[in-house]
């Protein structure tokens, strides 16, 4: 009876033992990973910001600076993902002017009200200063001409929660622009090319500013209300636009009180409100709003306060 004899070769005998001392690689499983994947995925509730329009104070450029600061300002914190522009803020508080006319005052009362209507932050400015100089060549009928347009915009942002400013700033966005003209008084043209280099330069100035007011505003605590209770159901003044996810618990809190310093009598901020219990988000209704059912505790009423658990 033959026996099958098995000879195993020196180079198959090292790769064996190198494959034996390899460390393992561990695989995440597909469930776990997915499920890191879907929470990458969610976006952090987005804080309500009143932005009221702007106003010009200088002699030049007229309304349409103030227009032109506003949608700029617009436009750049609409790139955050966690601020949304209250499209009704101008009903609630008004316009720039009215603030300053009110030196402040009226801001404060009305905080208040912005509160119930969920805005976080409220946004407000104006031109301090516009004008353009431009330098040029005495003779001939081409001329180097050298213009500078000079702006200084000042933008204020107000804690709604704590009642209290949260960035103030001037901001200038002095640019310069050599071009070629032919010589010519004051004339349609000139006009309109001052005013553009005027509008670009109040672009220039906010863009300076909203990073600061974004980086600040994202510091807060977003913070919501119950706006109506039907039944079981309770409804939110936030919704899907917000940000806010299916399946969110929510504490219901109550409204802190203002917290004054008993030596020179200034507020300081406001105390945290009491937890009530808390709710769950089970859908959505109009253009941005959620519902919820009770979830913990009790006795939740309509103008209580709301935050991500």
């Amino acid at each position: 009876m033959s026996k099958s004899v098995w000879i195993i070769s020196p180079f198959l005998m090292v790769l064996m033992f190198l494959e034996s001392c390899a460390p393992i690689t561990r695989r995440r499983p597909i469930s776990q990973a997915n499920s890191l994947n879907r929470v990458s995925q969610f976006s952090p509730i987005k804080k309500k910001i009143a932005l009221l329009t702007f106003y010009n104070e200088s002699p030049m450029g007229g309304e349409d600076l103030a227009i032109v600061a506003t949608e700029e300002f617009r436009k750049e914190v609409s790139r955050s993902r966690e601020f949304i522009i209250d499209p009704d803020a101008e009903k609630i508080f008004g316009n720039s002017k009215e603030i300053y006319a009110g030196g402040g005052v009226k801001l404060v009362q009305l905080a208040r009200k912005a509160k119930m209507s969920g805005v976080n932050i409220v946004v407000f400015g104006r031109i301090k200063e516009a004008r353009v100089r431009q330098k040029s060549d005495e003779i001939g009928f081409v001329r180097k001409v050298k213009s500078l347009a000079e702006t200084y915009v000042e933008i204020k942002a107000y804690d709604v929660l704590a009642n209290k400013e949260l960035f103030t700033e001037t901001v200038d966005g002095n640019i310069s622009d050599d071009n070629l003209k032919f010589y010519q008084g004051e004339s349609e043209d000139n006009l309109s090319y001052r005013q553009e280099l005027l509008r670009y330069s109040i672009k220039v100035a906010v863009r300076k500013a909203v990073p600061q007011v974004v980086k600040i505003g994202s510091r807060l605590d977003w913070m919501g209300r119950v706006a109506k209770i039907i039944g079981t159901r309770i409804y939110l003044n936030a919704g899907r636009s917000s940000g806010i996810n299916l399946g969110d618990i929510m504490k219901v809190i109550t409204e802190g009180q203002e917290v004054y310093d008993p030596e020179s009598g200034a507020m300081i901020g406001m105390s945290q409100g009491e937890v009530k219990g808390t709710l769950e988000v089970v859908d959505y209704f109009g253009e941005d709003g959620a519902i919820c059912v009770l979830h913990s505790g009790g006795s939740v009423t309509e103008g209580d306060f709301v935050q991500l658990y």
